[in-house]
C-alpha cells in the first residue's frame, strides 16, 4: 500500500512542540512520497484523556496545515480512530497470544509489585518484574480468580537473546533481552498498555513507517517483540533526537512556551511555525532555511533528519516569522494582524481594509510577531494615549513646545488633502516658520501622538490615526505642556 504513517497522540493536554515536530514529520513524509497520513487518538487512559484536549490537538493540527487522510473525522478503511473504541481488537489479539502461550496471566497487586522492587533495590538489583506468575498452575490461577483477583495479562519473553532493528535515523540499534523482564500487554482493568495497543493498530492500520521522538526508544525492542509473536513484519522504525531547551535540559513548560496555541498567542504565523520546527533536526542543505510548507512538502527527506538533539530558540523563531510575514503580501499581513487583535478583543471593524494595509505597511520591518501591532501601534489602536514618562519629560524641557503643538494642530486642521505628501509638507514648513529643524518638530509632534520618542514615520502616524484623533492630541498636548511647564516655572 505504499508509504502509511500515523500521527498518534495521548489527548491529554495542549499539542506540545516535541508531539507537532513529530506530527510534522510524518505528514510531510507522506506528502514527500505519495503516501497516506493517519490521525490515530491514543485515548485508553481514561484518567487524563478529555475531549477537551482532542480538540485542541485537531485545532492545532489544522492550523499548522496538517491535515490528514484518515482519522477522526475523515474516516478512512482502518476504524475507528481512537483507541478507546477499539477494544474487541485488543481483546481478540490478547486472547491469541495467550492461547499460544505468549502470554500468561499476573495477579501480583500493586503492593507486592512495589515490595519487590524495594527488596530488589535494597539489593542494587535491575528493577524488573521476576516472573513469580508465570509458573503459576491452572488450579492455582483458578484459585486467585475465585477470590476476586483481576489479574494483568504480561508477555512471556524468551531467555537470552537480542532485540535489533536498522534506524533510518540512528542506524543499527541493538537491545540485550536482559535488560526486558515479562512486561505488562493488558493491565488488571482490561485496558491495553500502549506498547501492546500501538503495535495492533499499527499492524491492522498497516502502517509502513513509525517516525516519532526518541523518547520512545526504549519501546521500540517491546514491540519487534511482540510483531515476532504474531508473526508479523515490524514497520521501519525512525527515532528523531529529542528537543532541548536553552540550558541544555530536555524542553518543557518551565522554558517559557511549548505548546502550539501558546506560540500562536505570542503572534507566531502557521507558515514560520511549520518552517522553524522542521529545521529542529532537518536539513535541506545546511544553507537554506526559509521553506513553505508547501516546498517542505515537496523536499522533505527522511534521511536528512539528524541524530543530533536541536535546541529551541525563541529568537530563531521570531526572526523565521519576521521573515514569512515579509514574504506576504501586505493585506494578507493585514488579515493577519486583523484576526490576531480580534481574537484579543480588539474591534477591529473600527477601521476600513485600507487603513490596515497602511497599518501594517507603517510598522513595516518591526512586525515580527503579530504581538508586535499592539506593541507598536498601540497609539493608532487605542483612542487613550499611553504617554512615556521620559518622552513626556524632554518634551516639558522644550520651550516654546505647547505653542509648537498648537501651531502644528491648525496646519493640520485646515489640510484638506490630509496626505502623506501634504502632511510632510506643511510639518517642514512649519518647522523653517518657528527656526526649528524638522527633526525637532517632528521629535515634538512624535511624543504628542505616539506617546513615544520612537515610533513609525511621522506622516503614516498621522494618516492613521486620522485628522480629528491628530489634532486633538497635539491640543490635549499643548494644554498639559502649559499647565505642567507653567507650574516647573514657578
Amino acid at each position: 500500500m505504499g508509504v502509511r504513517v500515523r500521527f498518534a497522540p495521548s489527548p491529554s493536554g495542549y499539542l506540545h512542540v516535541g508531539g507537532a515536530r513529530t506530527a510534522l514529520y510524518n505528514y510531510l513524509y507522506a506528502r514527500a512520497n505519495g503516501g497516506t497520513f493517519v490521525l490515530r487518538i491514543e485515548d485508553t487512559d481514561a484518567a487524563r484523556s478529555t475531549d477537551e484536549s482532542v480538540r485542541a490537538i485537531f485545532d492545532s493540527m489544522r492550523w499548522l496545515g496538517m491535515t490528514w487522510d484518515e482519522g477522526p473525522g475523515v474516516g478512512g478503511p482502518f476504524g475507528p480512530y481512537s483507541q478507546s473504541e477499539r477494544r474487541v481488537h485488543y481483546d481478540a489479539h490478547a486472547k491469541a497470544l495467550r492461547e499460544a502461550g505468549r502470554a500468561y496471566p499476573c495477579y501480583c497487586t500493586s503492593v507486592e509489585l512495589d515490595a519487590m522492587r524495594e527488596e530488589q533495590a535494597t539489593r542494587k538489583a535491575p528493577l524488573r518484574y521476576d516472573g513469580r506468575c508465570r509458573g503459576l498452575s491452572d488450579a492455582q490461577r483458578a484459585e486467585r480468580e475465585a477470590a476476586g483477583a483481576k489479574p494483568a495479562l504480561r508477555y512471556a519473553l524468551a531467555p537470552g537473546g537480542e532485540t535489533a532493528w536498522d534506524d533510518v535515523v540512528r542506524g543499527a540499534v541493538t537491545f540485550q533481552n536482559d535488560v526486558l523482564d515479562d512486561f505488562v500487554i493488558v493491565r488488571s482493568d482490561g485496558l491495553p498498555t500502549y506498547n501492546f495497543a500501538c503495535v495492533v493498530d499499527d499492524h491492522e492500520m498497516q502502517i509502513s513507517h513509525v517516525i516519532r521522538g526518541d523518547d520512545h526508544i526504549s519501546n521500540t525492542p517491546r514491540q519487534l517483540l511482540l510483531y515476532a509473536a504474531f508473526g508479523w513484519a515490524p514497520p521501519i522504525f525512525a527515532h528523531a533526537a529529542m528537543i532541548l531547551g536553552a540550558d541544555g535540559s530536555r524542553l518543557s513548560k518551565r522554558h517559557g512556551a511549548s505548546s502550539v496555541e501558546a506560540f500562536r498567542d505570542l503572534g507566531i504565523i502557521p507558515a514560520a511555525l511549520d518552517n522553524f520546527l522542521a529545521l529542529l533536526g532537518w536539513a535541506y542543505d545546511g544553507t537554506r532555511e526559509i521553506f513553505t510548507l508547501a516546498e517542505l512538502e515537496e523536499l522533505f527527506k527522511l534521511e536528512r533528519v539528524g541524530r543530533t538533539p536541536s535546541t529551541f530558540n525563541m529568537e530563531k523563531l521570531e526572526w523565521l516569522n519576521g521573515q514569512h510575514l515579509k514574504r506576504e503580501s501586505e493585506e494578507s499581513r493585514a488579515r493577519y494582524v486583523r484576526e490576531f487583535l480580534s481574537t484579543r478583543g480588539e474591534d477591529v471593524s473600527a477601521h476600513t481594509e485600507e487603513w490596515w494595509v497602511l497599518f501594517v505597511r507603517m510598522l513595516g520591518e518591526r512586525l515580527k510577531t503579530l504581538v508586535d501591532a499592539k506593541t507598536y501601534g498601540r497609539f493608532a489602536l487605542e483612542d487613550k494615549l499611553e504617554m512615556d514618562a521620559e518622552a513626556w519629560t524632554s518634551v516639558i524641557e522644550r520651550p516654546g513646545a505647547g505653542d509648537r503643538f498648537e501651531e502644528l494642530a491648525a496646519r493640520l486642521e485646515g489640510d484638506n488633502e490630509f496626505s502623506l505628501a501634504s502632511l510632510e509638507a506643511l510639518t517642514r514648513e512649519l518647522a523653517a516658520a518657528s527656526g526649528l529643524k524638522a527633526g525637532e518638530l517632528i521629535g515634538l509632534a512624535r511624543v504628542a501622538l505616539t506617546g513615544r520618542k520612537i515610533s513609525p514615520g511621522i506622516f503614516e502616524v498621522m494618516v492613521l490615526l486620522g485628522k480629528e484623533r491628530s489634532v486633538a492630541r497635539l491640543r490635549e498636548a499643548a494644554a498639559r505642556w502649559r499647565a505642567e511647564a507653567g507650574v516647573s516655572r514657578a
